[in-house]
């Protein structure tokens, strides 16, 4: 038991220092790009609003074009739909007048077979 608790401690400070190594690595990081940056911060923002402005316009584009197909699928779709509802209307309709027939030939049978009686 000693031996599992001593472990799952070792565990818990190991962790522990590969989060405190990704804090101190993130922070030396930041400080050493604001140091050795090779521009003043006015054109570094002046980049990233210029920057943010062609993505916003590419997402636009890019939103535009995707629901144009979307309507163009949606339309292919709905005519596809009404083909299909057609062509099950006409079979629908071929099968009616099938079985009115063959419940007319059944009729004129079961007249005939009154009238033999």
């Amino acid at each position: 038991m000693l031996h599992d608790n001593q472990e799952y401690l070792y565990h818990n400070n190991n962790v522990f220092g590969v989060f405190m190594g990704l804090l101190v690595g993130g922070l030396a990081g930041a400080v050493t790009m604001l140091l050795l940056a090779p521009q003043s911060g006015k054109d570094t923002r002046l980049q990233i609003q210029k920057k943010g402005i062609e993505l916003r316009d590419q997402t636009s584009k890019m939103i535009e074009d995707t629901m144009l197909q979307v309507r163009s699928s949606a339309g292919k779709i709905s005519v596809g739909g009404r083909k299909k509802a057609e062509e099950l209307l006409q079979q629908g309709q071929a099968l009616v007048v099938e079985q009115l027939d063959h419940v007319s030939e059944a009729a004129q049978a079961g007249k005939k077979a009154i009238k033999g009686s």
